[in-house]
């Protein structure tokens, strides 16, 4: 798993018990989230944007402020900012589906999206281009990070490793870390987190059908399928 931790772990509980007890899951975040800022200060904006799970996690820390409405990419963000204490409503499955959500609903204005150094989609720009005045704050930071020793184990080990990869920019970190692992199954979010590993030799490349939680479960339980398949008996990574 490379994901932050606590994304991580959140992911893997939401497996079903028996996928679950067919592996023996491994750490290892290749990106360390970050706070840019110290506090928020939503301004005059009327509601907010979040585009992933981590912008939910350093705005609810940075502030008790929860008395705008918010809009979310993905069930897990959504579920998450409700969690966190906002009023918050799905607006699609991606940022290209978010911004077409916004602009159907067209909420009173300005937006304000909270996001992170890297992102995709021009969330604020589109909106504001499209007749919805949006600005944007970046809140936190996400620095690389190397394999942990025991993911540099087990992907040179001879047992089959299933990697969900979630973001391209992850993708793009763990593609350059690798030294050939032909054992190795990536479940990639959407087919711009493919791309880094579409030249690679490996044992699987799937794509989720939609780039969401539970679409990579469902991607990871066909992959788990498979690797057992292959080699007869349970224990992928």
């Amino acid at each position: 798993m490379t994901r932050p931790r606590g994304a991580s772990e959140r992911f893997v509980a939401g497996l079903r018990p028996e996928i679950r007890q067919a592996l023996n899951v491994v750490y290892s975040p290749l990106l360390r989230i970050e706070p840019t800022v110290e506090a928020l200060d939503f301004g005059s904006a009327a509601g907010l944007i979040f585009t992933s799970s981590n912008g939910v996690g350093i705005a609810a820390r940075l502030t008790a402020d929860r008395s705008l409405p918010c809009f979310c990419v993905g069930r897990a963000t959504t579920r998450m900012a409700a969690q966190a204490g906002w009023s918050a409503t799905m607006a699609g499955e991606s940022a290209e589906a978010l911004i077409a959500g916004i602009l159907a609903r067209r909420p009173e204005t300005p937006l304000l999206h909270l996001r992170g150094e890297h992102g995709r989609g021009e969330v604020a720009a589109n909106l504001t281009r499209m007749g919805l005045r949006t600005g944007e704050q970046v809140i936190y930071a996400q620095r690389l990070l190397p394999f942990s020793d025991e993911a540099q184990r087990v992907l040179t080990g001879d047992k089959p490793v299933i990697a969900p990869v979630f973001s391209p920019r992850t993708a793009r970190q763990f593609a350059g870390l690798l030294n050939g692992t032909p054992s190795l199954s990536v479940v990639a979010m959407s087919e711009a987190v493919k791309k880094p590993f579409e030249n690679m030799k490996l044992s699987d490349l799937i794509v989720a059908k939609t780039p969401d939680a539970d679409a990579m479960r469902d991607a990871i339980e066909i992959a788990v399928t498979r690797a057992i398949r292959v080699e007869g008996r349970p224990g992928a990574h």
